[in-house]
């Protein structure tokens, strides 16, 4: 369950506000406050996406736990989530595959390949008989 944010870290980049499929923080004075703790289903989306590790995700999920804001930044345990997970692992390395969406769309914008006819009149008659009698016969 969220239990804390670290506003001396907290760039107030509202990541973790987006992210978060409860509905936990309200923004307050440009930094996420955790509004409806109750709601957190410690899903740790605020967590992985926080860029400056200024969230604490307790792993109990039941109900609140007490932490304190010193003990758990001398811990290490802020970004523990995120660094554990390999979140950032290829953060500098391209990875098309998450990208197909911007992909597509700039294939859809572009003009239209050539047409069946144009791509048939070039294929030998064997090739194209066999294209336009698929699927083939039994």
């Amino acid at each position: 369950m969220i239990e804390l944010v670290v506003r001396d870290r907290c760039t107030g980049c509202g990541r973790c506000v987006r992210v978060c499929p409860t509905n936990v923080f309200d923004f307050v004075d440009g930094r996420p406050v955790i509004a409806r703790q109750d709601d957190c289903q410690t899903c740790f989306m605020c967590e992985l996406y926080c860029p400056v590790d200024a969230l604490y995700v307790a792993p109990n999920a039941e109900r609140p736990t007490p932490v304190d804001e010193q003990t758990i930044v001398a811990s290490g345990l802020l970004g523990e989530y995120r660094r554990n997970s390999g979140w950032d692992e290829w953060r500098d390395i391209p990875n098309l595959f998450w990208r197909q969406g911007e992909i597509f769309a700039r294939a859809r914008s572009r003009a239209p390949g050539p047409s069946a006819q144009d791509t048939a009149s070039k294929l030998s008659s064997t090739e194209a008989v066999e294209i336009a009698e698929w699927p083939p016969r039994s």
